[in-house]
Formats: C-alpha cells, sequence, structure tokens
C-alpha cells in the first residue's frame, strides 16, 4: 500500500471517482463526490478530474467493469494523473489491483478522512486513536512492493526468523505496534473516564453539540461562551472535545461540549477508534443537535447523525433540534419548510448571534423539564450541602432563617440522596 501521509508531496494530480450503485441517485453520487473533493482539498491534494461510474454490479477484482477500467487508465495517462481516490471503500485485494494496473497510487474514502484525522488530531487520546484506526486500516493492505515499514524497523535487525519474508516481518511489526497502541490507549481512556467521573458526580448539567461535520459547532460553543475553540470552515475542523462553562441566567449554568463531527461512510474503525471521544454524547444530559440549514443536502444531514448517535447509544438522550446559518439562506422557502417538519426547532446563526438568547431560553427549559421542585430547610451546619446546592446552579430562592436556611429550586436526580432528608411541605 501506498503511504499517502508519509508522500503526499509524490501526489499532485488527483482523480476522484464516484460510485453510483443501484441503492443511490445520481444527485446523492454527485453530493458524496463533491464532499470527497472537499476532504482531498483539505489535504491540499490538487485535483484534476472528476468521474462518476454507474455500476450494476461490483467487480470483485477492479469493483468497477473492464470497459470503465481501461476509461480510467486512458484518463490517467492522458492527464498524467498520480493518484486515484474512490469515493467507495476498496478491498485490500481491489487496490493492490489498482495499484498494479494504474502503476500509481491508489486509495479511497476511508484512507482520505483517517489521514485528515490523523492532521487534525491534538491531544493523546485522540493521536492514539488515529494511529490504531490507521494501522488496522493498512495491515491487511500491506504489500512488498509499496510498503515503506522497512525504514522503521529499527533495532529489529536479526530479529526476523528462518525464512521470515520482509512482508511477514512488516506485519509482526504492525501487529506489535497495534497491541502497544492499544495498551496505551486503555490507559489514556482509563484516565479520561475518571476525570468524566468526577465531572458528573458535580451537580452541574451537561449539553453536548453533535451534528454533522461544519455544521458550526465550534463556532456555537464560541458564541455561547465567549471562548476561543477552533473554529474552521473545514471538514473535521474538531476532534477532540472542547468544554466549557455556559451560564443560562444568574443562577443556572451548565457544562457544554463540542464533540467531532459525523459525516457519511464515516470509517466504522474511526466510529469504533473515537468512541471514547463520542461518548460525550452518551452521558449527556441535553444534546443540541445542530444542523446546517444552508447545505442542499441538510435532510441526509440529519438522518446521518441520528444514525451515528443511535449506533453509540446517545439516541435516547433528550435532544433540540437547531438550524444553523439562518444568515446564508437567500429566500425564507427552506426555512419554512424545516419549520412544517419542525415545528419544535430553534433557528439561529452562529456567526451573528440570532437566535441564541432563545436557545439558551429552551436549554434551560429542557432541563428544568426534567427536575421538580424542591422546598428544603438546611441546618446552618450544613455547608456541604448548601454549597452543593449552589453548584447545581438549581437554587431560585434562598432565605436564612432561625432554623437553618429555606432553599427552594430544581436540582438535578444527581442530588436525590442529598436533598431527601431536608425535604419540607
Amino acid at each position: 500500500m501506498f503511504d499517502l501521509e508519509e508522500n503526499r508531496q509524490k501526489v499532485q494530480r488527483a482523480l476522484l471517482v464516484g460510485i453510483q450503485q443501484t441503492d443511490i441517485t445520481r444527485q446523492e453520487t454527485e453530493y458524496l463526490l463533491d464532499e470527497l473533493a472537499e476532504l482531498t482539498t483539505n489535504l491540499d491534494i490538487p485535483i484534476v478530474d472528476c468521474m462518476i461510474v454507474k455500476l450494476r454490479k461490483p467487480s470483485p477484482p477492479f469493483l468497477v467493469g473492464k470497459g470503465k477500467r481501461e476509461e480510467i487508465i486512458n484518463l490517467i495517462q492522458e492527464k498524467n494523473i498520480d493518484v486515484i481516490i474512490f469515493d467507495e471503500e476498496l478491498t485490500p485485494a481491489q487496490q493492490r489491483n489498482w495499484e498494479r494496473e494504474a502503476k500509481i497510487c491508489v486509495i479511497d474514502r476511508q484512507e482520505v478522512i483517517i489521514d485528515i484525522f490523523s492532521e487534525r488530531a491534538q491531544t493523546k487520546e485522540a493521536v492514539l486513536q488515529v494511529a490504531l484506526a490507521r494501522m488496522e486500516y493498512s495491515l491487511p493492505r500491506l504489500t512488498r512492493a509499496w510498503t515503506h515499514l522497512s525504514r522503521q524497523r529499527g533495532g529489529m535487525t536479526g530479529a526476523r526468523g528462518q525464512g521470515e519474508t520482509q512482508l511477514e516481518a512488516d506485519r509482526r511489526m504492525v501487529n506489535d505496534r497495534i497491541a502497544v497502541v492499544k495498551r496505551e490507549l486503555k490507559e489514556v481512556i482509563q484516565h479520561r473516564q475518571v476525570q468524566r467521573a468526577k465531572r458528573l458526580r458535580k451537580p452541574v448539567p451537561t449539553v453536548s453539540i453533535v451534528g454533522y461535520t461544519n455544521a458550526g459547532k465550534s463556532s456555537l460553543l464560541n458564541k455561547l461562551t465567549a471562548s476561543e475553540a477552533l473554529a474552521e470552515d473545514k471538514l473535521f475542523a474538531t476532534l477532540d472535545p472542547t468544554t466549557r462553562r455556559l451560564d443560562l441566567d444568574e443562577s443556572q449554568h451548565v457544562l457544554l461540549t463540542d464533540t467531532v463531527g459525523f459525516v457519511r461512510r464515516l470509517p466504522h474503525r474511526l466510529v469504533e477508534a473515537f468512541k471514547a471521544t463520542l461518548e460525550e454524547a452518551v452521558v449527556a444530559d441535553l444534546l443540541i443537535h445542530l444542523i446546517d440549514i444552508s447545505s442542499s443536502e441538510t435532510s441526509i444531514h440529519i438522518k446521518t447523525t441520528e444514525a451515528v448517535l443511535s449506533e453509540i447509544g446517545a439516541n435516547e438522550n433528550p435532544s433540540l433540534i437547531v438550524f444553523n446559518k439562518i444568515d446564508k439562506l437567500e429566500t425564507n422557502e427552506t426555512r419554512e419548510r424545516f419549520e412544517l417538519l419542525y415545528p419544535e426547532a430553534i433557528f439561529i446563526s452562529a456567526e451573528t448571534g440570532g437566535g441564541l438568547e432563545l436557545l439558551k431560553s429552551r436549554i434551560s427549559k429542557s432541563l428544568n423539564a426534567r427536575l421538580c421542585p424542591t422546598k428544603l430547610m438546611i441546618p446552618h451546619d450544613r455547608y456541604d450541602v448548601i454549597s452543593q446546592l449552589h453548584a447545581s446552579g438549581g437554587i431560585r430562592h434562598s432565605k436564612s432563617e432561625e432554623d437553618g436556611v429555606q432553599i427552594e429550586g430544581l436540582f438535578p436526580p444527581s442530588l436525590k440522596g442529598v436533598i431527601e432528608p431536608f425535604l419540607v411541605g
């Protein structure tokens, strides 16, 4: 397999190939190909040409039939193309056959996404997760012709067994490295879980922003919390979760988290690799499902996000449907259509700030709907309980009296055991 990350400077002329199978429309195929083009551009690989192959039945050796294969070969020779990128997952055998036939680098959407993830990962956990995904993807694709692993073997000289081939040595080295990364990742995840557990024990509600990549999640986090998390107009600008405090009013605040964006045809190994990151959505008290209303594929983005949430077990969490980028709409027609489809939805612009006060109000209302009005009498010497109640942000009224502090408010279920001894009325 050609190492894209290591040899990106060698690929300067890309051909993108979209595959229209019988279960997908031409329009959907074109959109996916446009998305692949954006992904490829994010890797600074120039695109020379794009083509769509209509496929009734996949061909095991090359995915496409002989006629289209010859057409692609002629095109790469005519336009001096040095990399073919398929918008369909290639089997290791198909990738090897294409590289043997075309004598250039041949990759698929999976490797492009993994490469982007590799560039954008910042935390130790994300770096390890991407490394694991890359090695698991690469392992069945190792061939003697394309592997560059021999240069990385270092002190393993002499470790090859009798009659061991270079390919076998490379596979053994990758398997060993996978085992090491998995151990390191397990330790990092355990530490992360401890930190998350500590946070969850604090009676502060958690809200996670989820949605299709480039929906504006980081921009919304920044606007609501006056923070400066990375927000770029590109796919997968954010891979690592960012958590900030959001004050809803004078007495109520929440922890707001930006999560990795979803995308169609996200490699399953990356979903698995990033489950620890996506668990921010699983444990959240409330989800903000953010949607780019200006996209031509808004409905598909919604379905994709819902599918991923279901896969990670977060589809039962309370959620708010929020349509972003209303400032980019040229007419009201699109907004009116989605208002009919989603009557409870909120329409905002993270860029201009339009609709954000309504969003904050709805967050507060949604969280409070799960709570019951509570009246308490806390003895003066129970400063620990009073402190916890203040930390929850749920106190609506308090008054010091002779017998203690009378408190009225709305408190999360996690405080049930704390407040039960002090209930009145």
